[in-house]
């Protein structure tokens, strides 16, 4: 994968374009932009965040003594059960699909996504789902958790699980559509130089998220489906007094429910590995490993999931299988980690905000994975089923993971999104605050899990009272470090220092065009000259200049057969004038002299 062009240096801005001129009125309209709808997503799933850690610290604090003297049971199970709804599917997916919708075309040189109606629609799918979700509370939330097993969701809050049932499906619906969009998008609309070995590591991750979003989602659909049948028709699909099967209703759930993690997680993969190699100045190390590990992590992330059923009468030698598979599939996870590792070691480290939250992205991700690795084991895993070690082992993984990955790409890509830097030094307080608060709220819980206190109970033995309290104080920290975020994301958009086109030295495509990006991302088709890793590599140092003649020897040569005059094909941003910069019809090799092409004449 290779840089857009490329100047002498490999870093100055891109010219000859104009940064988007838009007003804040254009973000709450039913636009077809890639980046319109890209910070839309960011923005609404960010809304959600706030509500679903309102919804967090309420639990906690009523977790915080051992009797329900802060909200009533019912309500606490409401509580819980719609936060992690709308963190996994009103937060963690949109935010990742944010991301995908402003970067990808932006990173393999295309005007636009493949499909700009149908990506506006999944967008606005995201608020109706959200809104609906929130309103069932006014007929009483539903209360048998995100997992909605039956026969408890079919017995509690019917109302509420209805409507919860109808919005997840509205939001997988929007995944559905997303996971298309960008699939067809980066196989079809890629610069015709850019191969799939050359594209920016997150479009891999992306592709392997979409693949496992269509795979996986409607098996979810069609369990919800027949919940729902069950519910308002009296079916008996899953309730057991009617000899339905609840069992194959967790199966169904699963299979969906475990890919959501990697649906979740994998995106921040790419992120990470955008971010790290910028950062360190270093080229990524194991390209090759890092873009296949994510195709093999989406594979195996199917068929793993009835290592969530360990306790519901899975035979033994299913269990060995699932057992197996699952501590297999930390291999590819392993690659990427040690890639991670390989590529800032010895590197030139700009420990700025970005960097902060990748590197935090690592140790906390680390730690889920190998209790990952632990309650992957049948026997450790049928003692801790259902306890606060399993939300501590949750919690390191997609926090820890995914929201980690989307505050450092936040502050990685903000620049390119707004043309304006964010403020390092409150950048900092974000991250310790988040860190600290993190690790304070869920480190504790594994010892809460070891010693047996269940998950999903509003009163506990007074012996947890202690370590509940601790867990209560991070749970505010953690919410206190979202103010200086949110403080600094506002004020920098407004009156922030302009980044100009490139703040962070990149090699990458989307780096190459304005910041912010015009409305069709760049005036011609980009041409590719060097790897968008190859921070350090000597031939950068040497490949400017002969891709400087060998671009205008093309451009002299393509002007005879046009009849263009050839001063005005010369005079391109590359050659530091102001028209544009297009590819050759044929392929340029920066490698050779200019004086070795085939001279047409």
């Amino acid at each position: 994968m290779t840089q857009a062009q490329f100047q002498e240096t490999a870093n100055l801005e891109a010219r000859g374009t104009e940064p988007a001129d838009r007003h804040w009125r254009d973000y709450f309209g039913f636009s077809t932009d890639h980046k319109v709808i890209g910070i839309q997503y960011l923005v609404t799933s960010f809304m959600f965040y706030l509500l679903g850690g309102v919804m967090a610290t309420l639990v906690r604090t009523e977790l915080a003594t051992p009797d329900s003297d802060f909200v009533s049971p019912e309500l606490y199970n409401s509580l819980f059960t719609v936060h992690a709804t709308v963190m996994i599917f009103l937060w963690i997916v949109p935010a990742g699909a944010g991301f995908a919708n402003f970067l990808i075309p932006l990173m393999i040189g295309a005007k636009d996504m493949a499909f700009p109606r149908l990506n506006a629609v999944a967008f606005w799918l995201i608020p109706v789902g959200g809104i609906l979700l929130m309103s069932s509370f006014f007929v009483g939330a539903p209360q048998a958790g995100w997992t909605s097993y039956p026969p408890l969701s079919l017995v509690t809050a019917q109302a509420g699980e209805e409507i919860w049932i109808l919005s997840v499906l509205i939001l997988g619906t929007s995944s559905i559509l997303g996971a298309v969009n960008f699939a067809v998008t980066i196989f079809t609309m890629r610069i015709p130089s850019m191969s799939l070995n050359q594209m920016p590591l997150f479009c891999w991750a992306m592709i392997s998220t979409s693949a496992l979003a269509l795979v996986a989602t409607p098996v979810l659909a069609a369990a919800l489906i027949l919940l729902s049948f069950d519910l308002l028709a009296g079916t008996a699909f899953f309730n057991p007094t009617g000899n339905g099967d609840p069992i194959v209703y967790q199966h169904l759930f699963w299979f969906y429910s475990h890919p959501a993690v990697y649906i979740m997680i994998l995106p921040f993969f790419g992120v990470i590995s955008e971010v790290l190699p910028v950062h360190s100045r270093k080229p990524i190390f194991g390209y090759l490993a890092i873009a296949y590990s994510s195709v093999a992590i989406s594979f195996l992330g199917l068929i793993v999931w009835a290592h969530h059923m360990f306790t519901s009468g899975t035979p033994g030698w299913l269990r060995m299988f699932f057992m197996i598979v699952t501590m297999i599939i930390a291999v590819p996870t392993g690659i990427k980690i040690f890639s991670w590792l390989a590529t800032i070691w010895g590197g030139k480290l700009r420990l700025v905000s970005a960097m902060l939250f990748g590197m935090g992205f690592i140790s906390t991700f680390v730690l889920g994975g190998i209790t990952g690795i632990m309650v992957a084991s049948v026997p450790f895993d049928i003692h801790v089923h259902d306890t606060y070690f399993i939300v501590a082992h949750l919690h390191y993984v997609l926090f820890g993971g995914s929201v980690f990955g989307i505050f450092a790409a936040f502050y990685h890509w903000f620049p390119k999104m707004t043309g304006r830097m964010l403020n390092e030094f409150w950048g900092r307080v974000h991250f310790v605050l988040t860190y600290v608060g993190f690790t304070v709220t869920f480190l504790p819980m594994h010892a809460l899990g070891m010693q047996g206190m269940p998950r999903r109970v509003a009163m506990y033995d007074p012996k947890f009272t202690t370590i509940n309290v601790i867990c209560t104080i991070g749970a505010y920290l953690l919410a206190v470090s979202t103010i200086p975020f949110i403080v600094n994301v506002i004020w920098s958009w407004r009156y922030g220092p302009k980044a100009g086109d490139n703040p962070w030295e990149a090699l990458s495509l989307e780096w190459m065009t304005t910041s912010p990006p015009p409305i069709e991302n760049f005036e011609g088709v980009p041409v590719l000259a060097t790897g968008p890793y190859d921070y350090g590599m000597e031939k950068i140092q040497h490949t400017g200049e002969r891709l400087r003649l060998k671009l205008r020897e093309n451009a002299t040569r393509n002007a005879k057969k046009e009849g263009i005059p050839i001063a005005e094909a010369q005079a391109s941003t590359f050659f530091g004038g102001t028209a544009t910069l297009v590819a050759p019809e044929s392929e340029i090799k920066a490698d050779s002299p200019a004086d070795e092409s085939p001279d047409d004449n």
